[in-house]
């Protein structure tokens, strides 16, 4: 099952465009889930939205090293895919909040865990 994961894993990696449609999602589940939150950005966007909802001009600030592009295709492609969601307030000047969805919520103990296995390892580098 392993060997299967991987070559799912890298044909994802490779072929995966947002113009995929959700039936054509991989098999594997874990690929799956990598393709919806497995990069770098979109994992740290999550992890700031789990606190709150947040502007974007706030996440570009808080997110060191990320392009506005890249954030606004990340928080698009999370949009579609229903992680999260946008909410434009009828103000001047317009204002604009991101938060989880449910769907990004029921996401809430995958990054705990990453927490959680992240500060074990630190602390086991220090031993």
């Amino acid at each position: 099952m392993l060997c299967q994961m991987e070559l799912e894993l890298r044909r994802v990696d490779k072929a995966w465009r947002k113009d995929v449609p959700k039936d054509e999602l991989p098999d594997c589940p874990v690929a799956t889930t990598v393709s919806l939150i497995g990069n770098k950005w979109k994992l740290l966007i999550m992890r700031n939205l789990l606190v709150r909802p947040w502007r974007f001009n706030e996440l570009h600030k808080s997110l060191d090293g990320i392009s506005q592009k890249v954030l606004t295709d990340s928080l698009r492609q999370m949009e579609t895919d229903g992680i999260i969601t946008r909410t434009v307030y009828p103000e001047v000047p317009p204002r604009v909040e991101y938060a989880l969805s449910e769907l990004g919520e029921s996401m809430r103990p995958i990054l705990a865990s990453m927490e959680q296995w992240g500060d074990s390892y630190k602390e086991s580098l220090t031993k």
